[in-house]
C-alpha cells in the first residue's frame, strides 16, 4: 500500500512535522483542522468556527478525490462541551446520511487557544 501526502492551498498549511492529510490505499486521514479561514483563527463564533474547520476538512478530502460522503469517522475536540449543541447543528449541515461514526471530546487546550479542532477518516471506493 502506498502512503501519499495530501496538500491543498484551500486549507491551512501544516506548521510542524505533520501533513494536512495522508492517503493510504482507499483510506484518507485528515489532520485535525483548526477553525482558520484566510489565515485567521475564528474564536468569537463557535458555529462559524465549526464551519471553517469542516471547510478545511472538506478541502483536504477533495485533494484525495474524496468527499464528506466518504467519511466513516470524525473526531471533534472542543475547548468547552457547552458548545456541543451548536457544533452538532453545524455538523449536521455538512454530513449526509448515513452519518459517520463520531467522537466528541472536551480538551484542556488546543493549539493557538482554538475553540475546536476536527479530524476525519474516509474510505474511498
Amino acid at each position: 500500500m502506498t502512503k501519499l501526502q495530501l496538500h491543498t492551498d484551500d486549507a491551512p498549511a501544516a506548521v510542524g512535522p505533520y501533513s494536512q492529510g495522508i492517503s493510504a490505499g482507499r483510506l484518507v486521514f485528515t489532520s485535525g483542522q483548526l477553525p482558520m479561514r484566510g489565515g485567521v483563527l475564528i474564536t468569537d463564533d463557535v458555529a462559524d468556527a465549526a464551519r471553517a474547520s469542516l471547510e478545511n476538512v472538506t478541502a483536504i478530502l477533495e485533494a484525495a478525490h474524496a468527499t464528506l460522503a466518504d467519511v466513516v469517522k470524525v473526531t471533534i475536540f472542543l475547548k468547552d462541551m457547552n458548545d456541543f449543541a451548536v457544533v452538532n447543528g453545524v455538523y449536521g449541515e455538512f454530513f449526509p446520511k448515513p452519518y459517520p461514526a463520531r467522537s466528541c471530546i472536551q480538551v484542556a487546550g488546543l493549539p493557538l487557544n482554538a475553540v475546536l479542532e476536527i479530524e476525519a477518516m474516509a474510505y474511498v471506493q
